[in-house]
This record gives C-alpha cells, sequence and structure tokens, in this order.
C-alpha cells in the first residue's frame, strides 16, 4: 500500500479524494487533448493569434494534469494518467476530428471548458464536504483557470460581443 503523506484527514475521505482527482485528471488530459488537436487543425483568419494561445492553453492544463496526480499520490493513491484510463474515466464530449474552420474549433474548445469548469466546481464542493481545503483549493485553482481559458477562446469568435 502507498504512503500516505497527509495526517488529519478521514481514510474515506481521503480516498474519495484520490478518485475524485483522478475522475479530474483524466478530465483534464482529454481537455489538454482537444485543445492540441484544435491547435494542429485549424485554420483561418487569426490563425496564429488562436494557434499561440492553444499553446498556452495547453500548457496550463499540464501543469494542472501534474498538480492533480501529485495530490492522488501525496493523499496515498496511485495516479492514473494513462490514455487507456483517460479513455475509460474522461467525461470531456469526444473532439470533432473533421473541423479545420477557425470559429468551429473556438465554439467547440469553448462548449467544453464550460462543461469542464462545471465538474471541477462539483469536484470544489465535494473536496470541501470532505474537509480536504489543499484539494479544493487546487480544484478552485484549475477552475479559475479554466474559466479564464473559456474566456479567451471564446473570445476570438465573431459572434462573442
Amino acid at each position: 500500500m502507498p504512503e500516505v503523506f497527509v495526517e488529519g484527514l478521514e481514510d474515506n475521505a481521503r480516498q474519495s479524494m484520490v478518485d475524485l482527482l483522478n475522475e479530474t485528471l483524466s478530465d483534464t488530459i482529454a481537455m489538454t487533448l482537444a485543445v492540441k488537436q484544435a491547435h494542429w487543425n485549424l485554420k483561418g483568419q487569426g490563425f496564429i493569434g488562436v494557434h499561440e494561445l492553444l499553446d498556452d492553453v495547453a500548457g496550463r492544463l499540464r501543469e494542472a494534469s501534474d498538480l492533480m496526480a501529485e495530490r492522488a499520490v501525496i493523499l496515498g493513491g496511485i495516479a492514473k494518467g494513462t490514455a487507456e484510463e483517460v479513455a475509460l474515466d474522461s467525461k470531456v464530449e469526444a473532439y470533432p476530428l473533421d473541423i479545420t474552420d477557425i470559429e468551429d474549433h473556438v465554439r467547440a474548445l469553448t462548449d467544453r471548458f464550460k462543461a469542464f469548469g462545471k465538474t471541477l466546481r462539483k469536484g470544489i464542493e465535494a473536496a470541501g464536504e470532505a474537509g480536504d481545503d489543499d484539494t479544493e483549493d487546487l480544484l478552485t485553482e484549475v477552475s479559475r483557470a479554466a474559466d479564464k481559458d473559456a474566456w479567451f477562446i471564446g473570445a476570438n469568435s465573431p459572434k462573442s460581443k
């Protein structure tokens, strides 16, 4: 059994948080891959700005994944970030492979970021109820970044006013 590096959390709360972190890790990895799919394939007016923005967004998501995985291990769990686990556990809607227009990518990513933010807020609530302030804080940090990235990406839409 892996060592636990946290005192003051009940075993059931700790295990619940490991499960939550792994579920959120899967979603975060799936979001990273969706962002990179768009980054590689988008075309149209404003290409370079959106292309570079998506690299920054993917970097923030990778950092968030790292924080979640490390927290799961700190709590005595195993971080589950393989492609197989992500495919099984992620609730992120599959990203379309047949789009290239910037507007289509902006809409697809914005919709996914909004759903991701909603999932994160549910996780924040669950962490608070479990008494794990540190996981709650970690997910709050990721939620703020996801909301900001939804805005940054979505603001590239000509329909965004």
